[in-house]
């Protein structure tokens, strides 16, 4: 094939979205805002592309990369389902295939391949207004009865200083990875009650706007899509606070996740040559942190590129 796909997660998108438009305009080694292997202890001459192609034996020759990558947006679920029906190469999720594909038999399961590119810690973010009438910290516990149902107006949260106001809890489009996540580690699993919810946007910047834009609202979105447009506050969890821009990347934080890119029935070359490069050193810091997501570590990056060794 001339192009590898991939599409899914809106979380996991400014990663992979990146990643393939350096990867199409496939700069030369001697580009150091887009490339400089050397920065990275890479011994090559190369363009990007042809060199990562070259890794997996694609045969490469001027500036044209081996082949083109198209990331298409939707979401985890959407994601995963057109990879298991050929219509992705590469399906992006940001919660695992256990969780946003519960019923899947064992045999079905097996043939997803995980391939972890990132971590990311979601924040809980608030309407400015909120933030200004005193709420800065919220316990998982209040958060929890906010997203059930049983806390429903502003008042009821002691440190909230304002007349009283009605909740809008704001949550993601069920089946996307992040409202899989949240309710897996803040409700205590993936089909648990959220009665609480007044809407459900598909995408995070969508929840970004409609935070933004309201007076009353509370949700729950991937790091790399906030902005001082919305407040992100603290969480405390278990006797501890995390705080964002300081240990929201710790990994007993509750709301901390892989970034999963799947492949199935196998990995391709051609797919392999692609998450190496996002996988590595290189990618981490081009890609994945300035997504505003923490990098793999050395050793998690050693074997996410190990399992790469078995593409055909």
């Amino acid at each position: 094939s001339e192009q590898l796909k991939a599409g899914g997660s809106s979380t996991v998108y400014p990663v992979t979205s990146k990643a393939a438009s350096v990867w199409n305009s496939n700069p030369p080694a001697d580009d150091e805002e887009y490339w400089g292997p050397s920065n990275y202890g890479i011994d090559t001459d190369e363009r990007l592309a042809n060199y990562w192609a070259g890794e997996y034996d694609f045969e490469t020759d001027g500036s044209t990369p081996p082949f083109k990558v198209n990331v298409g947006l939707s979401h985890s679920g959407t994601g995963l389902e057109k990879l298991k029906n050929g219509l992705v190469d590469i399906g992006n999720a940001s919660a695992s295939v256990d969780a946003e594909l519960p019923d899947l038999s064992e045999e079905e399961r097996e043939k997803y391949t995980n391939h972890v590119v990132g971590v990311d810690a979601q924040p809980i973010v608030l309407s400015k207004e909120i933030a200004e009438a005193g709420v800065e910290q919220l316990t998982a516990e209040q958060v929890r009865q906010i997203y059930t149902g049983e806390i429903t107006n502003w008042s009821e949260i002691p440190s909230y200083k304002g007349e009283d106001k009605e909740i809008q809890a704001v949550g993601r489009a069920e089946g996307s990875g992040t409202d899989t996540a949240f309710r897996v580690n803040m409700l205590g699993g993936p089909d648990a009650e959220m009665g609480g919810v007044d809407v459900r946007k598909g995408q995070n910047q969508q929840v970004k706007t409609i935070v933004s834009r309201s007076n009353n609202a509370i949700a729950y979105m991937a790091l790399a899509f906030v902005t001082d447009e919305v407040a992100s506050i603290a969480l405390e969890f278990d006797g501890t606070v995390y705080e964002p821009g300081k240990n929201l990347a710790d990994q007993n934080y509750p709301l901390s996740r892989d970034l999963h890119c799947y492949t199935y029935d196998g990995t391709s070359k051609q797919e392999a040559a692609y998450l190496r490069m996002i996988i590595s050193e290189f990618g981490q810091e081009n890609f994945v942190k300035p997504s505003g997501y923490a990098m793999l570590t050395q050793e998690r990056r050693e074997n996410q590129i190990e399992k790469l060794s078995d593409a055909k």
